[in-house]
């Protein structure tokens, strides 16, 4: 894309209270961004609003740093590092299920490696949302990255957020399951609400980095752009929109992972979530999900059959099969699974008082004991003075 073309783009997204419908309408009647601005005032009126039509025929005062800004971003891509470009939405990179959405973005800014950045189009193949709470809990956030591990060795590659909590467990497992498979399509992409030149929250900066070496990077958002909350919620129409489905791990009932599965299922796209106890405020969202008609999984075989996918990877069975169960009757006999306490436990969040009175234990020998388990990977101390099981223990 040379200057002109780009310039014209970024133009359009600037142009002030020229939205993504309008500019749609204004490109299926004219063509390129750069007729939309050959065009008088009085031909502009008959796709946009007077207002429109006058913004469109001034120069938005961003535009010209935006320009350059971008042209040098592209231009320092390092050589040994992740590609970066920009596609449009006439570009024949550009994804066929977002653009067969209601509202698809008029530019998408990808980085990533070179074979997957340049592919036509992105991703070349079949793509899942895995998202959730912030907050999860400990048997959420291994959830996610189970689930994730599994869903990406059965070749799908993982969408989320970048955010903390449930999407971070996602995109680790899905990097997790890419690596005894070919980097043939992305092993997860990160749908962010910035600037590609910004990683937010920090914290997964490392996380970001490394999926820019496997995955994609991807936003709607100029370079530049800040964390604005009013973005987190807009951009996950983009994140159910690349995906044939969308899973729920946690979510409370006001939530942007609830917003993510509405948008789901107003782009006909399948809708999955994972039940949970029904005292953790985290698990609400799903069972209202499931109410309304989400499909309740127990594992990543109960999507792949939901979606009717064939094998693509050498491991597609025993991968389905391995994502964590849910049911106490189900777990994997490892050594841990002996211990009387955690058969106490059971999956709920619990403190030390309660356990006590359920094992007839002394509070010390309890703490000793939950403290070998903690260090053994099976349980997770949580905020308060809990206890949680984890994993498949």
């Amino acid at each position: 894309m040379d200057r002109n073309e780009l310039g014209a783009w970024l133009r359009l997204t600037l142009s002030l209270g020229v939205g993504n419908s309008t500019a749609r309408r204004l490109l299926a009647r004219f063509g390129l961004p750069q007729e939309i601005f050959r065009q008088p005032e009085s031909v502009l009126l008959q796709c946009a609003t007077p207002a429109q039509a006058k913004a469109l025929c001034e120069v938005p005062p961003a535009w010209e740093a935006l320009v350059e800004t971008t042209l040098q971003w592209l231009a320092e891509a390092p050589s040994q590092g992740p590609a970066r470009t920009v596609v449009t939405l006439g570009d024949p990179r550009y994804p066929q299920l977002l653009l067969d959405t209601e509202d698809p973005p008029l530019l998408l800014y990808l980085m990533g490696p070179a074979r997957l950045v340049e592919q036509a189009p992105f991703p070349p193949g079949r793509c899942l949302a895995v998202v959730g709470s912030r907050n999860p809990t400990a048997q959420g956030a291994e959830h996610a990255r189970l689930f994730s591990r599994a869903l990406r060795e059965a070749g799908f590659t993982i969408v989320s957020g970048l955010a903390l909590g449930v999407d971070a467990a996602a995109h680790e497992g899905a990097l997790d399951g890419a690596a005894s498979l070919a980097d043939t399509d992305p092993a997860t992409i990160a749908v962010v609400g910035t600037g590609l030149d910004r990683v937010y929250p920090r914290k997964n900066l490392d996380l970001a980095h490394r999926i820019a070496a496997r995955g994609l990077l991807v936003s709607e958002y100029p370079l530049g752009t800040p964390p604005l909350a009013a973005n987190f919620p807009k951009r996950n129409r983009i994140i159910s929109g690349l995906s044939q489905g969308t899973l729920v791990v946690e979510a409370a009932l006001a939530s942007g992972s609830l917003i993510t599965a509405r948008m789901a299922a107003e782009q006909g796209r399948e809708v999955f979530a994972i039940p949970g106890s029904i005292h953790a405020p985290q698990s609400r969202g799903c069972h209202a999900l499931i109410r309304q008609g989400a499909k309740l999984v127990e594992s990543a075989k109960d999507v792949l059959e939901e979606l009717r996918t064939p094998s693509v990877a050498p491991n597609t069975h025993a991968a389905a099969d391995a994502p964590p169960p849910i049911a106490e009757d189900a777990v994997s006999a490892v050594p841990c699974t002996e211990s009387p306490l955690l058969q106490a436990l059971g999956f709920d969040p619990m403190g030390v008082d309660a356990l006590v009175a359920r094992t007839g234990m002394d509070a010390a020998s309890l703490q000793v004991e939950l403290l070998e388990l903690e260090l053994e990977g099976c349980v997770a101390r949580l905020p308060g003075g809990l206890f949680q099981r984890i994993g498949s223990a």
